[in-house]
């Protein structure tokens, strides 16, 4: 635990003395920022929404764009040797890059609770579906950071990494919304393979068992991928 969190404070050390960080945290508060404000102001409408609705998609291209260089930068320029012979164990090297990418995110979010703030001063909010969509924002971000993971494991360059990891959370995120090019046979599992779909029913403040099992699943699935993968690279 104690070798986990020295690595998790050296990713997020080397987040931030980066100015790639503030670059991505930047673009994202815009982006958020312009749809935010062009509801409240524009349409009058005093709820988060359109911010909600467009997070699943904001996070494919965000979230691949932070977790690219866990693993391919340091694959690429060697020092991943270096690290894999001090006393760490690769579990401890895979949770601390996991954890420094979860943390990101909700580093990411917190300038994002101005938004509710805002609307409280100006007129009434319900802030239950506020909680579920923060606590859904942070599932899906968890469940994206394992998928990059294991993107950027696949490769030494940061480019590739990025597009892999881009690739599949976008899929993820647009997956439910395809239904129509799907058998009807298999209807059903490829609308519960949609992360929209599962975060929007959080965002909606129904805190449902398998939605939270569904992003528990996808964490797993991307951290033991990119186990399997760094295995046969050593």
């Amino acid at each position: 635990m104690q070798q986990m969190i020295r690595i998790c404070k050296k990713e997020l050390k080397d987040y931030f003395i980066s100015p790639i960080a503030y670059i991505v945290i930047s673009i994202f508060l815009l982006v958020t920022g312009w749809f935010f404000f062009t509801t409240f102001f524009y349409y009058n409408q005093a709820d988060l929404r359109n911010f909600f609705d467009l997070l699943p998609i904001t996070f494919s291209f965000l979230i691949p764009a932070i977790t690219m260089r866990l693993f391919s930068e340091e694959l690429n320029v060697g020092s991943y040797e270096m690290l894999a012979t001090l006393p760490v164990t690769f579990t401890d090297i895979l949770f601390g890059k996991f954890l420094a990418g979860v943390l990101f995110v909700a580093a990411a979010l917190i300038p994002t609770l101005a938004y509710p703030i805002c609307i409280s001063f100006m007129g009434q909010i319900d802030w239950g579906p506020v909680t579920g969509g923060y606590i859904g924002a942070v599932l899906l971000g968890s469940a994206f950071v394992a998928v990059g993971l294991f993107a950027s494991s696949l490769t030494r360059n940061q480019i590739i990494a990025f597009i892999v990891g881009m690739v599949i959370c976008f899929t993820l995120a647009l997956i439910d919304k395809m239904l129509l090019f799907f058998p009807r046979s298999m209807l059903g599992v490829i609308g519960y393979l949609g992360a929209d779909y599962h975060f929007k029913n959080i965002a909606k403040g129904i805190v449902d068992s398998r939605d939270i099992i569904y992003f528990f699943s996808v964490v797993f699935i991307g951290l033991y991928s990119t186990h399997l993968v760094m295995q046969e690279k050593n």
